[in-house]
């Protein structure tokens, strides 16, 4: 019988077909929390007398909410969990390493794998055709002390990507897109599965955008099937061994499917306090910008640096606009620093953080001021999101980003505004 993507993963791991609907016992391949979600699995566990893994090999724990710490609480929990691994042999990547979800997909994810973290953007993992999701800090403990998880199998949505891109328009303006179209509940507990034309020709790193903000839209997974470009995306990391194809069967049947024209778009803004509180750029109107943010495990890779840098390069931002860049892993810190991308940003007044998540949490590295407007390329622009209730948050692509750096407000990248001091 034809099965989606996510039914497939789910079937080779339970040996038989699946439906939506089905509860099922399945083993985990990759279990991981950080700095947030892992003191309290580490509670979970001691609470029932843990005393060791049977597959220590499969457990992660990262340091990435505050890298480095910027707090007491912050400080203490890093040591606890800094000690939990180290007497536990697992896994561990410390401060200045980056956000777990990214150092993930470059180093740990393979496609067809199942995937369990403490936190909702886990299914950032789906971009390499995993079923990664994210669960509460107890599920996550119980998952890594026993190896394996109970799982709802969900229906799944297809959404099929067509047409010619436009100049300007992103993966992160067509999600958005979806997000504004379906709405934040629109794929509550659903597999949201991107295929198509454009999807086909898309290099990973812009792949990556739709999985991770599925959750954006309610989702309890996000795929993208791996082929050759997730081929090459292993292969560039050292893990072409680890490569696998996954794709959905012909004549699979999914609860909805949607078909999205990118010819269409122009660049969207996710504006206040929604990610479904979408907007083409033309319909925005005046919106000062006091901080323009650019990273997160949306768009913290070098690739999403290098299209920032490219609107900036020999501009300076605006005055009264201060912009912070976060690569969201070492390796992305790294090879941006050898190409001269940091070099771009310093130049046009901007500042660079270490890897990790930075301001998007809100505990650090990016505060905002009551009554401040962010434009950012988070993943959330919930009231509080950075820190501050009384603050707002406008979602864009990293060029978007950049070119209100540039003009104090939130501008159409495509008319290549040069405002500045």
């Amino acid at each position: 019988m034809a099965q989606t993507l996510a039914e497939k993963i789910i079937a080779s791991h339970v040996g038989k077909e699946v439906r939506p609907g089905e509860l099922v016992l399945t083993e985990v391949d990759l279990i991981y929390a950080h700095d947030l979600s892992g003191p309290l699995a580490i509670s979970q566990l001691e609470a029932i007398g843990f005393k060791g893994f049977k597959r220590p090999e499969r457990i992660v724990f990262f340091l990435d909410h505050a890298s480095p710490v910027s707090t007491r609480q912050a400080a203490n929990d890093h040591k606890r969990i800094r000690e939990f691994a180290g007497e536990h042999e697992v896994r561990f990547y410390d401060v200045g390493n980056g956000v777990s979800h990214q150092v993930a997909v470059e180093e740990l994810v393979k496609p067809g794998q199942i995937v369990v973290g403490g936190d909702s953007h886990t299914c950032h993992g789906g971009a390499l055709a995993a079923f990664a999701t994210g669960m509460g800090s107890t599920d996550v403990a119980m998952t890594m002390y026993l190896g394996r998880t109970w799982l709802r199998v969900p229906p799944s949505q297809r959404f099929f990507l067509h047409g010619t891109t436009p100049a300007g328009v992103y993966p992160k303006d067509m999600m958005l897109h979806i997000i504004g179209k379906i709405s934040v509940s629109g794929a509550t507990y659903k597999a949201m599965e991107f295929v198509g034309p454009v999807i086909d020709q898309m290099p990973m790193y812009h792949r990556m955008v739709f999985p991770n903000m599925a959750v954006e839209a309610g989702a309890k997974v996000g795929l993208v099937p791996s082929d050759e470009q997730t081929k090459l995306y292993l292969a560039e990391h050292g893990r072409a061994g680890d490569y696998t194809p996954w794709a959905a069967d012909p004549g699979a049947q999914y609860q909805e499917e949607y078909d999205i024209d990118v010819s269409r778009l122009e660049p969207q803004i996710a504006c206040p306090h929604n990610v479904d509180n979408v907007k083409p750029v033309s319909e925005v109107g005046y919106v000062q910008v006091h901080q323009v943010y650019l990273g997160t495990c949306t768009n913290g890779r070098l690739e999403d640096f290098r299209e920032a840098a490219a609107v900036l390069k020999g501009h300076k931002v605006a005055r009264g606009v201060r912009l912070v860049a976060t690569p969201a892993s070492r390796d992305v810190y790294m090879k941006a620093a050898r190409e001269g991308i940091w070099d771009i940003i310093l130049e046009a007044g901007g500042l660079v953080n270490s890897p990790g998540c930075g301001a998007c949490p809100g505990v650090q590295t990016g505060i905002l001021a009551d009554d401040e407007n962010c434009l950012s390329t988070l993943n959330r622009n919930f009231k509080g999101r950075m820190g501050n209730p009384k603050a707002n948050i406008y979602l864009a692509s990293p060029a978007t980003c950049a070119a209100g750096a540039l003009a104090g407000e939130i501008v159409d990248v495509r008319k290549q505004v040069k405002h500045g001091r």
